[in-house]
């Protein structure tokens, strides 16, 4: 399957599960690759983005292993595929402890999740999913049983990291929240309304203090360097120098979510369209 090297990234409660026929159109005709559903989904629910557009790629991103039997995902990803296998990529995740109470020993509950795909009658086909992925030793096993990682909430530096980290051949696809807006006072404001969430959870701020980012970075909503290399802002063409900067550091696909936007982000989504061309 094709994700090509750029796409979109929205939730259902964000665009409205009803819009999805339309937002899946308007992305195939700007130009993107690949649409991904964030939000935790359960797989069944991109089958409208699926048949609103005929070349469109579709990722979640990303069911999460708590909230399903690795049976079932399987299942439902078998009842998706005719039709559609060419164009549908599981992107499956841990989640986080703060969300989860069930989670626990994340690597070995992964790979155990992983084992059940396989397990599972049909299987879930490895070049078929990818996995979300921080750490190193979470991102060994996208490389030893998955596509590739699907990375979230990371600046450049992370991209860079993980492609010594993987070597050539494993997909990077890096999620980018962006605020199309050059006036800096409120684009900081719409980025760090939406950061507010990540840098409460750990698996985030532990990987940002890797890359070198400070506890004082990351508190009281985030310092300006730390908002601006996660969320940047400015122009569509501000945005794109960042794109080409994870692919320059070694990402195969960026996921652009524009932020602060109500409904579907149309004018953010055309405007980043024609910024990438």
């Amino acid at each position: 399957m094709e994700l090509g090297r750029f796409g979109v990234w929205t939730t259902y409660h964000a665009i409205g599960e009803e819009n999805a026929g339309e937002a899946a159109s308007l992305v195939q005709k700007l130009g993107f690759g690949t649409f991904w559903l964030g939000g935790s989904p359960r797989l069944s629910t991109v089958r409208p983005l699926l048949e609103a557009a005929d070349t469109l790629s579709v990722a979640t991103g990303i069911v999460n292993v708590w909230a399903y039997e690795p049976s079932d995902l399987a299942r439902e990803y078998a009842e998706l595929s005719p039709g559609h296998a060419d164009r549908l990529l599981v992107g499956i995740g841990i989640g986080h402890p703060e969300a989860t109470s069930d989670y626990q020993r994340p690597l070995a509950s992964t790979r155990a999740f992983l084992d059940g795909l396989d397990a599972a009658t049909p299987p879930l086909p490895r070049d078929r999913r990818c996995l979300a992925a921080l750490g190193p030793k979470m991102l060994d096993l996208c490389a030893e049983r998955s596509r590739g990682t699907l990375t979230y909430f990371v600046p450049v530096e992370h991209t860079r990291s993980a492609r010594a980290r993987l070597g050539p051949d494993a997909l990077i696809a890096t999620e980018l929240a962006c605020v199309v807006e050059t006036d800096a006072g409120p684009a900081r404001a719409a980025a760090r309304r939406y950061a507010t969430l990540y840098l409460g959870l750990r698996n985030y701020t532990n990987n940002l203090l890797e890359l070198g980012f400070s506890d004082q970075d990351i508190a009281d909503g985030g310092s300006d360097r730390l908002i601006d290399a996660i969320v940047p802002h400015g122009s569509a063409e501000e945005i794109a120098a960042v794109v080409q900067a994870h692919l320059d550091a070694g990402a195969d696909h960026v996921c652009l979510q524009p932020v602060g936007v109500s409904g579907i982000p149309r004018a953010e989504w055309a405007a980043l369209a024609g910024a990438l061309r």
